[in-house]
């Protein structure tokens, strides 16, 4: 979908989206029990970004169709 002038932009969203996952994965692939209370915190603040991006994302996606609403989801 051509991005209008002026409009929303989705890549830096889903770039630093992408980042914050690869970093977790990292951590959880070298973190041993148990897990220091700084990085817990981390987490939980990751956690809450991906939900605010995920919405930020349906929404953006729902401005290339005709009624302005994400599809439900065939699963």
């Amino acid at each position: 979908m051509p991005e209008q002038a002026g409009g929303p932009v989705l890549g830096p969203t889903l770039d630093e989206w992408i980042k914050a996952r690869e970093e977790t994965e990292r951590h959880l692939a070298t973190a041993e029990p148990p897990v220091d209370e700084l990085w817990v915190q981390r987490l939980s603040d990751l956690l809450a970004t991906e939900r605010s991006w995920q919405d930020q994302y349906t929404e953006l996606i729902a401005i290339g169709r005709r009624d302005g609403r994400f599809p439900s989801s065939n699963r």
